[in-house]
């Protein structure tokens, strides 16, 4: 055999795969091994969600539009729910921005393993790549949406606010909440099918737990802060606060969302590497 031939053998890689032990480590570095996956994984989610629609990518605009249309109509129009100054269509559709990120992000990345269970049986990659790229192809929706709450303010007459700057890391707040939480739903879907039937309700009764029809400052002042133990709400309010200059500022709230949302999305990622072993039996 060529000597050269040899010294390439040699120089090639060569991986062994051994299944942690206990709760074993992140290795989060594998994820940027495999981007490239992640990206075609998101841009496979789009072509599948749009394709063969009449309406294509419209559809992220009448889903919140719609609501927003509803809601104006029975709680700012018949129920007069209060929205700080802010013309109620407005107020609703900034907050039903951030609100369909995360729930679009958490009901894909819940189903997410179940869903692409004829790749987990036949290649290894990280598993965690698949609930990523759920989670990030929902911010496609979202920039669609976003013109039109732009066209809404110019409307209403209602200039951008100094605090716009602040609007990325918020929405960094709402899908790092999406992960943390699907995370934890897809390694127990695998596991148990029922999760798929209950993330439509955990939706459903987190959307009444977050300030969208109503602004938070309808809950007492001493309970806010327990209130913000759901992540949505310091996103939901840094959303106003940031592009409508609402009265209530995040403040405290921010925090205490942000410190619950990394500790959802750390316990998250490792329950999820704790059952990745058993994923590929189990699906």
């Amino acid at each position: 055999m060529d000597q050269s031939a040899i010294n390439t053998r040699s120089k090639e890689e060569v991986l062994i795969l051994k299944p942690t032990r206990g709760w074993g480590r992140l290795n989060l570095g594998e994820l940027w091994k495999y981007r490239e996956l992640t990206y075609f994984l998101t841009w496979r989610d789009l072509k599948v969600r749009y394709k063969q629609t009449v309406l294509g990518a419209s559809w992220a605009i009448l889903q919140p539009f719609l609501s927003m249309v509803v809601f104006s109509v029975f709680f700012g129009s018949l129920l007069n729910v209060p929205s700080e100054g802010v013309p109620y269509p407005v107020f609703s559709y900034t907050a039903l921005l951030p609100w369909g990120v995360f729930a679009k992000a958490l009901n894909d990345a819940g189903r997410s393993l179940v869903t692409n269970r004829s790749m987990i049986t036949k290649i290894y990659f990280p598993r965690m790549v698949i609930p990523v790229a759920s989670v990030i192809s929902g911010l496609v929706d979202f920039a669609i949406a976003f013109i039109v709450l732009l066209g809404m303010m110019w409307y209403f007459h209602i200039p951008p606010t100094v605090n716009i700057w602040t609007l990325p890391l918020f929405l960094l707040l709402a899908l790092l909440t999406a992960l943390g939480i699907g995370l934890w739903l897809s390694a127990l879907n695998v596991l148990y099918r029922d999760i798929g039937y209950i993330i439509p309700f955990l939706t459903q009764l987190w959307f009444y737990l977050t300030p969208i029809v109503y602004p938070a400052s309808q809950v007492p002042e001493h309970w806010r802060n327990i209130y913000a133990l759901n992540p949505m709400v310091g996103v939901v309010e840094g959303f106003r606060w940031a592009l409508l200059d609402t009265a209530t500022a995040p403040g405290p709230m921010v925090v205490v969302s942000s410190i619950v949302a990394l500790l959802m999305l750390l316990s998250g990622m490792f329950y999820f590497r704790r059952m990745e072993r058993t994923f590929a039996d189990m699906v």
